[in-house]
């Protein structure tokens, strides 16, 4: 039977090919995170790492019994919140307009923890002087701040992104679910053939999954 610094080092190990195997299979959000599902990843893979590899009851089977079903469990959720706006909602949350047409959303500031001199920290960052220069600021999942100044032709973020439409932008861009169905029909996609849409211009630039529409 396998004890001390033998089992120590071969659950190390597994533990290690694990992690990278999982950043090579599912991307390398994880090395900088940009949503819940990133940091959850990180954090429950290390703990189970540190808090297996010392434990001389959990054996090798067990312990890479457990590394299997946590891959399951997260491939699983990226797979679903790619692809089901509701799961990407419930477990990556949705961005937050914390400012509107140079005003303050205090109650969405409140409710989501961010404090007067957070906002004006993270405005400042972004070279805002003042509030009422900022046509729309939106807390994004991962904590940064997105900032559109009145004046400005372009937005910093996609109208559809994994075949998934952005209401927020919509609002932002004054343009509605219709004018986006039809305009997308246009080109010959459906929502769910869209990777990727940007309005620039004016003009909506997609981005399919595959090279032609079907």
């Amino acid at each position: 039977m396998i004890t001390g610094y033998t089992l120590i080092m071969i659950k190390l190990i597994l533990g290690i090919l694990c992690l990278v195997f999982q950043i090579n299979l599912m991307g390398k959000g994880n090395l900088a995170p940009n949503s819940a599902i990133d940091q959850v990843q990180n954090y429950v893979l290390g703990g189970i790492i540190g808090g297996v590899i010392y434990n001389d009851a959990i054996g090798v089977l067990q312990f890479l019994l457990v590394l299997i079903g946590w891959t399951i469990v997260v491939m699983g959720l990226r797979y679903l919140s790619a692809y089901n706006h509701h799961v990407k909602r419930m477990v990556d949350g949705n961005p937050v307009n914390v400012v509107d047409y140079g005003k303050v959303q205090v109650e969405e500031c409140m409710r989501n923890g961010v404090s007067a001199g957070d906002l004006h920290l993270k405005l400042r960052a972004a070279g805002v002087s003042r509030v009422g220069e900022v046509k729309r600021a939106v807390l994004e999942q991962n904590g940064q701040l997105t900032v559109v100044k009145y004046g400005e032709d372009t937005v910093h973020y996609p109208l559809i992104a994994d075949g998934q439409v952005d209401e927020n932008v919509l609002s932002l861009v004054e343009k509605d679910r219709s004018w986006l169905d039809s305009t997308v029909a246009e080109q010959g996609y459906s929502i769910s053939d869209v990777y990727m849409a940007e309005l620039v211009k004016d003009e909506l630039v997609i981005t399919p999954y595959a090279k032609e529409g079907r």
